[in-house]
């Protein structure tokens, strides 16, 4: 499986941005879908978005459409996650998490987001 390692968390006031990234080690990343999910303190962890292979469709969870952008890097094997508008309800560990047909699910060990209002 592949392996999977987040960055970019960190803290940030209401309204603030920041990118997350999920880079990859194996050089086939592009025939991954990649997604990111989020678990707040107490609560299940949600899905936020993804990304697939091919046109690259996105999809994104309600609470995070228009403020969130997924996108992939496939030279770079890295999926980034621009959050902006960020409100304190975003606060959560951010994970990725990859699929391929054959391989299963494969997740990263999570990046802490912040928002304080």
């Amino acid at each position: 499986q592949v392996q999977l390692v987040e960055s970019g968390g960190g803290l940030v006031q209401a309204g603030g941005s920041l990118r997350l990234a999920c880079q990859a080690s194996k050089g086939t990343f592009s025939l991954y879908w990649v997604s990111w999910y989020r678990q707040a303190p107490g609560k299940a962890r949600e899905f936020v978005c993804r990304i697939t292979t091919n046109d690259g469709t996105t999809s994104y969870a309600a609470a995070v459409k228009d403020r969130f952008i997924i996108s992939r890097d496939n030279a770079k094997n890295t999926v980034y996650l621009e959050m902006s508008s960020l409100k304190p309800e975003d606060t959560a560990v951010y994970y990725c998490q990859a699929w391929r047909v054959g391989e299963g699910i494969s997740w990263g060990q999570g990046t802490q987001v912040t928002v304080s209002s």
